[in-house]
């Protein structure tokens, strides 16, 4: 057997097809051949390759860089301890924080890639097969390029295969090309090389579904070769990118452990430095001592709630979301969509309704526009000639017998189900079904009226579908006029391509007369016809003869000669009516929206114009024109082009990987098969819930659950307002941080007797006055211009936009007024006629650095507005938090077991005013900088 590509066999003949497959298309394969092929192709399943374990990314959390700080330190304080016969509980704490932090951490990473699993639940379990000269049924993993399938209407598709014989075959192919329409195939065709995979009518891929007719087909490909095969292996090949997020908080770890690491080391060496009679020397009895100052500062620096409050922020923005129909399925991506700067969206089912509407209906006497949406027999029909609405289809004859002709010549079903109107068959049909129904005329009562007695099905070559009906009682006065002394009994009306009916008609009904069909109007109504399909409306023609008699079953060709014209339909996959606004909104936030379908390019441009997504003059790139690029050409137009036409999995792939090599981040959205490596690829990935395959949600990091464009918008701004309270958070934990540090590294430099914060006091600093106050945040409401401006670079720092000044600042501020304050603590504490504990100095530090925050988090609520300007009701949880928090910290002190635990001393209230009169002056500070910031602004 010869091998020929996978992707060539639509240019190959039948005959040709079955030589080098070797095979007979009467009798299949021989039972050695299908054993020969067994062992040289292997079964037809799709194969998948080794990904992370979920063992490997649990350990992978622990390769963090502030973690192994943290560990070190866990290590070190736990040696310490034991040394000195103490209970190492603040290395026990710090190991429970790594291992928290750890866990959220594998969380918040793993995705078991179930993407694969769903294209498997594609395939076919059996096949009905030739083999031997036998039909039989066999499991679809036994299939081998050779064997020849049998298909009929239901059949789901098991392998890639070239059609031999074919009877008014249509599939369903929308998962894996995005077409909207059901593909009638042609086994006799021979294409050209370059065809796009939705034009390859002979041909049939594994994962679509035979909607009607039957077939006999040779199969070519099976496994990964088959073309649902090529897009699991894509999906295996795209590797996860870090998130922004997760981009920036490694950024962060790295300069907070580097930072540590330089001032500790700075500490330990200054505090050894001694200088005794103009010499310089170390003194290293004080190792120890500096040991334990440098482990409290190596805590200090590392922000342990960080991880906890991240991952609680993105949950509730995960919540939010899903109350605006936009499903999270991977943490991250809540903040990774405030950063997006480009959409890529297929149109079928997303930008669309997926349910065909007829726009225009064409008679000889009159254009006629169709208002409405889906499949509701609910619209308005307004003459374009005189914008009139039409109310009495009697004044337009003509109209009303081409609406009659649209419920009669058709065999889907419009019906209501749960107040929603739904189609069953064809959606072309159905649309047909919708437009007369909008004119009050339904298919059951035309069929008692006009009773279907045979009928000329539709065929490829025709195409062309003709009903024949009895006109009892009704004889010329049936709404189709007869020829003068015509006593008809039956009326024959057809459908089908408009050029290929016209030119069987020799009369054309308008009014409600019957006039011969010049030239001139034949010229007309082609005209119309371009028209209509060159803006992307799918169009049929319409015409009608009168029989005394049935016309024989077989006689089409002869029958249907000599009819008369009764109009065009057109219609097309409306927009959904909420896109447009949606669009315009992206466009206001700095969002380009791009179109990738696997639609025809007129349809697309079609839309895309409609819905402002392209504009006159902009260019539509086909699959056929992006295969001859490379992909350094193709990321020279990918900035220019907005709609790409007939393109294939893999194009879509690279579309993306085109606009991200510009620095681009981009969302994906797509339903079918043919989306998921392209969601995988892209930054963030967005299925549909309702149309989507399996396969696509599980390539997705979101799921829309009403299939609704305008939906992203809404999760893009949840995700700005998540990104912007994270940074508020940041900067209000991290100024605390390095107060904290340069607090610690101060007391030794100082000559105080001791480290004024233990490690396990600092944890409670971060995790608990910190981290509360934090979490409350996470909730501030976002602001008004939120989706007025362009989207923040998602490479930007962390520090980016005055974040690391401000946390630098507030920091040396934090540290200056703990310092002062410390100073004088040590003095009074530490004084002979002090009546109280002489370590309470330690304990006024602690106390005073965690109420400083607590005026930190009330005043960072706002960059611009002073706390009295604010309305305390839109953040309550703000307020909640610094009471409790507050509470939290007074038990410290004053719970006896608390206070061993942590190691505190009893303040007395005086004492204990200080702490509230030094924190104070935190709050008054950041106060006064908005007042400065806001002078300073008004005198530019």
């Amino acid at each position: 057997m010869s091998s020929n590509s996978p992707s060539s066999w639509h240019t190959v003949a039948i005959d040709q097809t079955l030589q080098q497959l070797s095979s007979n298309k009467d009798a299949g394969l021989s039972s050695q051949q299908v054993s020969e092929r067994l062992q040289q192709y292997g079964p037809n399943e799709l194969e998948e390759t080794g990904g992370r374990s979920p063992w490997s990314i649990f350990v992978d959390q622990f390769t963090n860089i502030m973690l192994l700080m943290l560990m070190g330190v866990a290590v070190i304080s736990a040696f310490l301890d034991i040394r000195s016969n103490t209970f190492p509980k603040d290395a026990i704490a710090i190991f429970a924080i790594v291992i928290l932090n750890g866990i959220l951490g594998f969380f918040q990473e793993q995705s078991a890639e179930k993407a694969l699993a769903a294209l498997k639940n594609l395939a076919s379990p059996l096949v009905r097969v030739l083999r031997d000269g036998k039909t039989s049924d066999i499991a679809a993993k036994e299939l081998v390029p050779g064997d020849v399938m049998l298909l009929e209407a239901g059949v789901k598709i098991a392998a890639d295969a070239r059609l031999i014989e074919t009877s008014n075959l249509q599939v369903r192919e929308s998962a894996l090309t995005g077409e909207a329409l059901a593909v009638t195939k042609q086994a006799e065709l021979e294409l050209p090389e370059d065809a796009s995979l939705g034009d390859r009518l002979n041909l049939i891929f594994q994962g679509t579904e035979v909607v009607q007719g039957r077939a006999k087909a040779i199969v070519t490909n099976t496994a990964m070769q088959t073309e649902l095969g090529k897009i699991a292996a894509m999906l295996q090949s795209v590797e996860n990118e870090p998130t922004p997020l997760q981009q920036r908080m490694d950024q962060l770890g790295k300069v907070l452990v580097s930072g540590a690491l330089t001032l500790v080391a700075i500490v330990v060496i200054g505090g050894m430095i001694t200088f005794q009679n103009g010499s310089l020397g170390f003194d290293t009895s004080r190792w120890e001592d500096l040991l334990e100052v440098s482990l409290s500062m190596a805590v200090a620096v590392v922000p342990e709630g960080l991880a906890a409050v991240v991952t609680v922020t993105l949950a509730l923005g995960t919540r939010r979301m899903v109350k605006r129909n936009a499903l999270i399925r991977k943490l991250p991506a809540v903040e990774t969509l405030g950063s997006v700067t480009t959409i890529c969206s297929d149109k079928t089912g997303t930008l669309t309704q997926n349910k065909m509407v007829v726009q225009l209906v064409s008679t000889g006497d009159c254009t006629v526009a169709v208002a409405g949406d889906g499949y509701a027999p609910i619209g308005d029909f307004t003459d374009r000639l005189t914008s009139a609405k039409i109310n009495n289809l009697e004044e337009y004859p003509e109209l009303e017998s081409l609406l009659i002709a649209c419920a009669v010549c058709n065999d889907a079903v419009l019906q209501q189900e749960q107040q929603e109107w739904q189609i069953l068959g064809d959606p072309t049909e159905g649309a047909l079904l919708c437009v007369a129904g909008k004119a009050g005329i339904y298919k059951e009562k035309q069929s008692q009226l006009l009773p279907r007695t045979a009928e000329f099905p539709f065929s490829s070559e025709r195409k062309r579908m003709s009903v024949i009906c009895e006109v009892p009682g009704r004889s010329g006065n049936s709404g189709f006029p007869a020829a003068q002394g015509q006593q008809p009994n039956y009326l024959m009306l057809t459908k089908g391509s408009p050029e290929l009916t016209l030119e069987r008609c020799k009369g054309i009904i308008v009014g409600d007369r019957v006039q011969p069909l010049t030239q001139e109007m034949r010229d007309r109504i082609l005209v119309e016809n371009n028209n209509m399909a060159s803006g992307g409306l799918r169009v049929l023609g319409f015409a009608y003869k009168l029989w005394e008699n049935i016309p024989p079953e077989g006689s089409e060709e002869t029958s249907e000669q000599d009819m008369i014209w009764l109009g065009l339909v057109s219609m097309l996959d409306a927009p959904r009516p909420e896109v447009r606004e949606a669009v315009r909104k992206c466009r206001d936030a700095g969002i380009r929206v791009v179109m990738i379908t696997g639609d025809h390019q007129l349809t697309a441009k079609a839309i895309a114009y409609d819905l402002g997504i392209a504009t006159e003059g902009d260019r539509v790139l086909t699959g056929q024109e992006l295969e001859k690029l490379s992909q350094e050409e193709l990321k020279q137009q990918v900035e220019q082009v907005s709609v790409y036409a007939r393109v294939s999995p893999e194009h879509k792939l690279r579309i993306v990987q085109a606009l991200q090599s510009w620095g681009k981040f981009v969302a994906m959205t797509g339903d079918g098969v043919n989306d998921a490596p392209a969601l995988k690829q892209a930054d963030i990935g967005i299925a549909m819930g309702i149309t989507g395959t399996d396969v696509s949600k599980e390539a997705s990091d979101m799921v829309l659950l009403d299939d609704n464009f305008a939906t992203i918008v809404a999760a893009a701004e949840e995700g700005r307002v998540v990104y912007s309270n994270i940074r508020r958070f940041i900067k209000y934990i991290l100024g605390s941080n390095i107060g904290e540090v340069l607090t610690i590294a101060a007391a030794p430099l100082m000559g105080l007797g001791g480290v004024p914060l233990t490690p396990l006091q600092i944890l409670w600093m971060n995790l608990v006055t910190d981290g509360v106050p934090a979490l409350a945040l996470a909730v501030e409401p976002g602001e008004p211009n939120v989706m007025k401006r362009p989207p923040f670079s998602p490479r930007e720092s962390i520090f980016a936009r005055g974040l690391g000044s401000y946390m630098i600042r507030i920091g040396i501020i934090f540290a200056i007024l703990t310092i002062a304050m410390m100073s004088w603590a040590y003095g009074y504490t530490t004084n002979p006629n002090h009546v109280g504990d002489p370590e309470a100095w330690k304990t006024m530090v602690f106390t005073t650095l965690c109420l400083a925050q607590m005026g930190h988090a009330i005043a960072i609520r706002s960059n611009t507005q002073l706390t009295i300007e604010l309305n305390p009701f839109t953040n309550v949880f703000v307020w909640g938090a610094v009471i409790v928090t507050t509470i939290l910290q007074l038990m410290l002190i004053y719970v006896p077991p608390l206070r061993a635990f942590f190691g505190t001393h009893y303040l007395t209230g005086f004492e204990l005013m200080v702490c509230f009169g030094f924190s104070a002056l935190m709050f008054v500070w950041i106060e006064m900088e908005k007042l400065f910031l806001r002078f300073y602004k008004s005198r530019k």
